[in-house]
């Protein structure tokens, strides 16, 4: 038999003199080995012979006929690619992910930094479950174009401006771990799709909220309501403290100094993960001993019927119910805007009231002070003139 000058898939599988026959020249190094087998018969290896750092080095690509000629070929060629980007063929890089895949380590690793008790887990999985995955879930995150990603938000950049914005931001986290990871070398969330995409005019949607003189009124409403007695006074709570939901519903009584009237809300539960402190006026003190007076055998200050936290709904429902006309995050919007037009504190106690952290970062660098006293006078100049305390003031429930 001949010494053919190009291997074909005939001469590999009848070849049966012991050897080594190159692929020739368009081979890429390539050729196989026919070793005699002890028990008769002939084995068939392939090998690719390549420099790799100045150096010839052999790289075994398996034995036919597992490997036929032509997956030999395509395996030479992609290790020459390799060579040539300036990576070692030899040292194989891990199966490259799905978007889904991705996604769940994102989650996993950004969950260490997310509040306990929040709701960004949930609200990164509805969001992808809903809208991306279906598109992007099966496709391995190096395959991901703009257009892709285009495909997923073009339906909803319009009638959902901000879930949309909310996605594309998702997405990019995920393709920045991809590319941390070594799975890509860019971001498709990128420039290029900011081109790509219709200019968004809708204007942004804000927390319905009352005209600060209406708030007065709203609380007297909702006490005067037959809702299940914690719901009220966690309402009130919030609204006199100005927190947000899920500081006023998950509020524990060992974070309470009734003798300094101080609630310290640790870093864990609040947005900024900074730990707040906040003055009690008379009338959120009144509100605590009504809820002691509950008699609730809970660490929880407003624990729900089956001695856990309120859930997510409850306040925003409550408002529904008794048609407030907002939901409860409004409540600080309300009382920022009657800080603003009816009291004196400067600027900074009122945003420091509202646990809002400064946007310069020099400036906060150097202010280290909470202005707890000025925020005191604050906060109960809010309680009297959203809750005017009266001799006969007392809560029904």
């Amino acid at each position: 038999m001949s010494r053919p000058k190009r291997l074909s898939a005939s001469f590999v599988r009848t070849v049966n003199r012991p050897g080594r026959y190159g692929d020739g020249r368009g081979g890429f190094g390539l050729s196989l080995l026919v070793k005699p087998r002890s028990a008769g018969g002939f084995s068939k290896t392939w090998s690719q012979r390549v420099i790799l750092g100045g150096k010839p080095v052999n790289i075994g690509l398996g034995a036919y006929p597992v490997v036929t000629l032509a997956e030999a070929r395509d395996e030479a060629l992609r290790n020459r690619r390799t060579i040539a980007q300036g990576r070692d063929p030899r040292v194989r890089a891990p199966l490259v992910p799905t978007f889904e895949e991705a996604v769940e380590q994102v989650i996993r690793i950004h969950a260490q930094g997310w509040k306990k008790g929040g709701k960004s887990e949930a609200q990164w999985r509805s969001s992808m479950h809903r809208f991306v995955l279906p598109h992007l879930g099966h496709l391995p995150v190096n395959a991901i174009q703009p257009r892709d990603i285009m495909g997923v938000l073009l339906p909803i950049w319009n009638a959902l401006p901000e879930t949309a914005r909310r996605i594309r931001r998702r997405i990019g986290v995920v393709m920045k771990w991809a590319v941390a990871q070594g799975y890509r070398r860019d971001n498709p969330v990128g420039d290029a799709l900011s081109a790509a995409l219709p200019r968004n005019a809708s204007a942004p949607r804000h927390f319905r909220a009352l005209p600060f003189a209406e708030v007065a009124a709203a609380l007297q409403k909702v006490r005067d309501s037959r809702v299940y007695p914690t719901r009220v006074l966690c309402f009130e709570f919030l609204v006199l403290c100005a927190v947000r939901s899920g500081e006023s519903r998950h509020a524990r009584w060992d974070e309470i100094d009734l003798a300094s009237a101080v609630w310290t809300i640790p870093a864990e539960r609040m947005k900024a993960r900074r730990t707040h402190r906040v003055p009690l006026s008379r009338q959120a003190l009144r509100v605590l001993s009504a809820a002691r007076g509950l008699g609730e055998d809970s660490a929880l200050v407003f624990p729900a019927p089956h001695g856990r936290a309120l859930n997510d709904a409850s306040l925003s429902r409550l408002c529904r119910e008794l048609e407030l006309g907002c939901v409860p995050h409004g409540m600080r919007s309300s009382f920022r805007d009657w800080a603003a037009e009816c009291s004196d504190a400067p600027r900074e106690v009122c945003e420091l009231a509202l646990a809002h952290v400064n946007s310069n970062r020099v400036e906060r660098a150097y202010r280290r002070t909470d202005l707890f006293d000025r925020r005191r006078k604050l906060m109960q100049e809010w309680a009297d003139y959203v809750r005017p305390v009266t001799k006969n003031t007392r809560h029904k429930h």
